[in-house]
């Protein structure tokens, strides 16, 4: 059986760890900060057998060189082989290796291309899991901090298509802030409403809000939704100096990310 650990990292990251019982080496998906991967392996009695990384932010890839030295350099590295990232000992490309198999893991992993908050963004599903780094969060997405809004658009619905049960595990604890500005474009989605008081609730006993379903994501996500009715009204009524005659589904995704980065 496959069980992910989240351990918390900074003020709102989460190093995800995958681990199949009844081994006792593990993944860390993202590891931003060692030295807390290190104190969780530890206190485990587990050994770490290697490395995923989705893009290239210190945030993400800050500790892989501190969990080398730690390991003694025995460690895998998968990450994009297209970004800047040292200690790669693995790099991937969804379309030169869309599929691939860990020691220690029973289920295959697929590799996606998701570019838009990063140029060389990917993302890894194994089983039901999702680990989508900073493309899809919990009622948002990423800045697009390299990639364009069609990128980042073509991205999320690549990963929309994926089954409704699918979890999701992103990179940080964003939900509450996602929400707010999700409720102030679609105030009306009763779904939205729902999800907005669990994951309160959830913040307010110091739970992570994580992983979601890409079920709720498409049911609330105003980045999944840029063309539902109100969320169209809601951009033009924003946007009220801009002609929105040819306001197509990426043109108001622009305008939503737009919005969402000053909001």
């Amino acid at each position: 059986m496959l069980t992910i650990t989240a351990i918390k990292a900074f003020n709102d990251n989460y190093i995800w760890v995958l681990q199949q019982q009844p081994h006792t080496q593990v993944y860390v998906v993202d590891p931003g900060d060692a030295s807390v991967v290190i104190d969780y392996l530890q206190a485990n009695q587990l050994t770490l057998a290697g490395i995923l990384l989705t893009h290239h932010h210190n945030d993400h890839t800050g500790g892989v060189a501190a969990l080398q030295t730690y390991s003694h350099n025995r460690l895998r590295v998968y990450g994009p082989d297209n970004e800047k990232i040292e200690g790669i000992t693995h790099p991937l490309h969804a379309k030169a290796k869309p599929r691939f198999t860990l020691e220690y893991l029973s289920a295959e992993l697929q590799v996606l291309d998701v570019p838009g908050h990063t140029a060389g963004h990917i993302a890894y599903v194994v089983e039901d899991a999702l680990f989508c780094g900073d493309t899809l969060f919990s009622g948002g997405c990423g800045r697009l901090f390299e990639g364009t809004p069609a990128q980042m658009l073509d991205s999320l619905q690549q990963l929309a298509k994926l089954p409704a049960d699918t979890r999701v595990y992103c990179a940080h604890e964003y939900t509450l802030s996602n929400l707010k500005f999700a409720l102030a474009v679609n105030p009306n989605n009763r779904a939205l409403q729902d999800y907005n008081e669990r994951a309160i609730q959830l913040r307010r006993q110091n739970k992570a809000t994580i992983p979601s379903t890409l079920a709720l994501e498409r049911a609330i996500n105003p980045f999944l939704r840029a063309s539902d009715t109100e969320i169209v009204d809601s951009i033009k009524q924003h946007f009220s100096d801009l002609n929105h005659a040819n306001l197509d589904e990426l043109s108001g995704f622009t305008l939503l990310r737009q919005w969402k980065d000053n909001f």
